[in-house]
């Protein structure tokens, strides 16, 4: 039997941003927002595992110290099948899903791209404006652009129609995290 994490006496915590993602793209992105931001964000990462549940939600945090201000969020790219099926039926979390990919929502730091794209693309057009770019590392421009454009990129994200080709709602994330910091 798992034991409840150790609660602080007398302390008003903050709430904690839980981030459950597929991969490590998801989670270096996720830790920069972290780094960044000085938020409290608890990354949970199933490398190269789509069988994300209510169950295996309910298991992690349970070891956790939670408050009831604490938010849940799946961040998954929609080019699995039946991925937004799954998603949906799990309680209480707000979807961060990217369609294709992740790599979608780093572009529009860049540039505004209306038209379906495939993952392939996504990464072709990511690449022609950081040569450096690979899954799961960030060069320091890059860093700096997805810092610095990051409510440009939810201002672009924000006028998709969510879960389509091409869509990203990330910045339901990033608007979170910018306002706990005010």
């Amino acid at each position: 039997m798992a034991r409840k994490a150790k609660q602080p006496k007398g302390k008003r915590m903050n709430p904690t941003f839980f981030v459950f993602c597929e991969g490590k793209t998801e989670a270096a992105y996720v830790d920069l927002l972290r780094r960044n931001f000085r938020v409290p964000v608890e990354i949970i990462a199933r490398v190269s595992d789509s069988n994300i549940s209510q169950p295996y939600i309910d298991r992690c945090k349970r070891d956790r110290f939670t408050t009831p201000e604490d938010k849940t969020f799946l961040m998954f790219d929609l080019d699995v099948p039946g991925m937004l099926d799954r998603l949906k039926k799990i309680q209480d979390a707000t979807l961060l899903l990217s369609n294709p990919c992740i790599e979608y929502w780093f572009l529009l730091h860049y540039v505004d791209v209306n038209r379906e794209v495939s993952t392939a693309e996504c990464l072709s057009m990511l690449k022609s404006k950081d040569a450096d770019y690979s899954k799961g590392a960030f060069s320091t421009a890059m860093k700096k652009v997805l810092i610095e454009d990051i409510e440009a990129a939810g201002d672009r994200a924000k006028t998709k129609e969510a879960y389509a080709n091409p869509s990203s709602t990330v910045h339901m994330l990033t608007d979170n995290i910018i306002n706990h910091k005010k």
